[in-house]
């Protein structure tokens, strides 16, 4: 199996600035190629410098104007709750740059198989994250949601708010790119166990996620990187 695609960014800051960029480039290809952009976002504390950079670049920098937004995951609260993943990006992002509501598709709060039917055929860019114990989105170790067929699924965290919606496996792995952002030296030991490690998927959830006709890309900080030298991945930073 070939190394998977790994890009090093010195520090979080320049992961973030990276990701931007990367961001950018796919909206403009997404445009140029569809006319449209489909992006998932997700929670949690790394994506939200990135939120913030975004939310500056202008139209003609990424057409904003042609993007639509979806979430990877929620928690099932109510969209003004703290730990909302929506309200996350609307204090950070939406407030600097608002969108058309027909433009932003948050989960909504009951059945999150309602969400199935404002999904596209296929996201143009997610963006996930890693946690410490191998998920993403609400993809969790030994999840019934690891395996479910349809676009969505219902999880439960460990920790938190325990009740989530999330994208499914089979329908991340659709995508034309998936780029997980990875941050911090707590994250060293799962980032090396997600690229060359040889638990099985079911137990770090990460590893399922390999888009069948799309781009893969973990882009880390080198606090994340730390433990991966010599290790199968291209270390570019």
């Amino acid at each position: 199996m070939p190394p998977l695609p790994l890009q090093v960014e010195p520090d979080a800051a320049a992961l973030m600035r990276a990701a931007a960029a990367l961001t950018t480039r796919e909206a403009r290809r997404s445009v140029e190629e569809r006319g449209v952009f489909h992006l998932a976002v997700s929670g949690g504390r790394t994506p939200s410098t990135l939120f913030f950079l975004l939310a500056r670049l202008k139209e003609e920098e990424l057409p904003w104007s042609r993007t639509h937004v979806y979430w990877a995951d929620e928690r099932r609260v109510p969209p003004d709750h703290p730990e909302s993943n929506y309200r996350l990006f609307r204090e950070l992002f939406l407030k600097e740059r608002p969108l058309p509501d027909a433009q932003v598709h948050p989960f909504p709060t009951g059945d999150a198989s309602l969400y199935e039917a404002c999904l596209p055929e296929r996201l143009d860019l997610a963006l996930l994250g890693l946690g410490e114990d191998g998920h993403t989105a609400s993809l969790f170790p030994g999840s019934p949601a690891l395996t479910a067929a349809g676009r969505t699924a219902v999880s439960r965290s460990p920790q938190g708010v325990k009740d989530r919606a999330t994208l499914s496996v089979p329908y991340l792995n659709a995508s034309r790119a998936v780029v997980f952002l990875v941050s911090g030296a707590a994250k060293a030991d799962i980032l090396r166990e997600v690229l060359a490690g040889s638990e099985p998927p079911e137990r770090v959830p990460a590893k399922l996620i390999r888009p069948t006709e799309g781009r893969l890309l973990y882009l880390a900080d080198r606090e994340a990187a730390a433990k991966l030298r010599g290790r199968p991945g291209r270390i570019t930073g």
